[in-house]
């Protein structure tokens, strides 16, 4: 028989959320912060980072669910759309999907984030036509035992009512004043415990922080993903969320994600420092060995899509492809790509990059 949906209360919760060690916290979160949007916004074309590091949070976000897939099948996956792909490397791609047009729906909206815009994600994620849950059912177990550990609200229009409350708690800035940190740790513990779809709360939920934090101006754009370090502290992530609905344990929930925050901010800007170096020093040697090759254009390519291709390069340089191909050549002689060749296709490979990635989520 199915437990009784715990009583979820309205946000902000009757609690002080404005303790010293909140404050301290804060302070360090929004220093953080600051530095890395400072950084972002010296990067010349920001879709390198929205490009590069959504892919990174896709993936992190993705293994919190148990779909696991490598850097690399990630990478072989993305330029070639056409060729066959695991499930796990589709799952992570729909994901990475849902979040960029997550962002460019915020910026659509003006900075609001309504419902529709989560339901458009969810159905970009999961390839379905519905909305919030529409049947009773569903309940969270215990992975390794199988005990029910929490009931969301079962109601269809329960569901609705807690999400309609949200969404004007997550846009009317004047229902609440604290910081937007503090907001956005309330509203991804509110979202978690509504629930609201059938599939994909998790990671919906995750997307969610950051969309939030983008639309408070914290960040110019969405670079700050979570997924990492949740992934890294699951049992405690999970312990807590339970915790404030068993026993109204706000503070440590609220402690834990802006220490989420600040560390990864701090393992983000490490990422988005060595990507400005990286391009200049690839700059400078396009400049002193290939002169007539240079082009802004081409050397944003190589970082926006660390896996590249003739068509890519034809695309957004508005070259032929036999122009294209013969850039990626003579980038290749010079050691500053590296050509592989898969069956009839070819990969050119941005491989300082690749490791630069690979080296931020061993960190992360």
């Amino acid at each position: 028989m199915l437990e009784p949906a715990c009583t979820l209360p309205p946000l902000p919760p009757p609690v002080d959320l404005e303790t010293v060690p909140i404050l301290k916290a804060l302070a360090t979160a929004n220093r953080a912060l600051a530095e890395l949007k400072g950084r972002a916004g010296v990067i010349p074309n920001q879709g390198i980072l929205i490009d590069t590091l959504s892919l990174q949070e896709a993936k992190a976000s993705s293994e919190i669910e148990n779909i696991v897939t490598t850097q690399d099948e990630l990478f072989q996956a993305r330029p070639f759309r056409d060729r066959p792909e695991s499930s796990a490397a589709k799952e992570v791609r729909l994901y990475g999907s849902a979040l960029k047009q997550g962002y460019d729906r915020l910026r659509e909206t003006d900075g609001l984030i309504p419902n529709s815009v989560l339901i458009h994600m969810f159905r970009m994620l999961t390839g379905r036509d519905s909305g919030f849950r529409d049947t009773a059912g569903t309940v969270l177990k215990n992975d390794s035992s199988g005990e029910i550990v929490y009931v969301p609200p079962q109601d269809p229009q329960e569901v609705i009512r807690h999400m309609t409350d949200l969404e004007r708690f997550i846009n009317d800035d004047a229902i609440c004043p604290l910081d937007p940190l503090v907001k956005m740790a309330l509203i991804h513990h509110q979202f978690e415990s509504i629930h609201p779809f059938a599939d994909g709360n998790g990671r919906i939920g995750r997307i969610l922080n950051v969309l939030y934090i983008t639309r408070s101006g914290l960040l110019e754009i969405p670079v700050l993903y979570l997924s990492r370090h949740i992934m890294r502290t699951r049992n405690r992530y999970y312990r807590l969320l339970q915790a404030v609905r068993e026993q109204g344990a706000w503070e440590e929930w609220v402690l834990y994600m802006l220490t989420a925050v600040a560390e990864t901010a701090k393992t983000t800007l490490f990422l988005v420092n060595n990507i400005r170096s990286q391009m200049a020093d690839v700059k400078r040697q396009m400049r002193q060995k290939l002169p007539r090759l240079y082009s802004q254009d081409l050397l944003n390519n190589l970082f926006r899509h660390p896996y590249t291709r003739i068509e890519f390069v034809a695309n957004d340089l508005s070259v032929s492809r036999q122009t294209a191909a013969r850039h990626l050549d003579r980038l290749t002689e010079h050691g500053l790509v590296e050509k592989l060749t898969v069956g009839r296709d070819n990969y050119y490979i941005n491989t300082a990059l690749v490791q630069l990635l690979m080296d931020g989520e061993a960190a992360g």
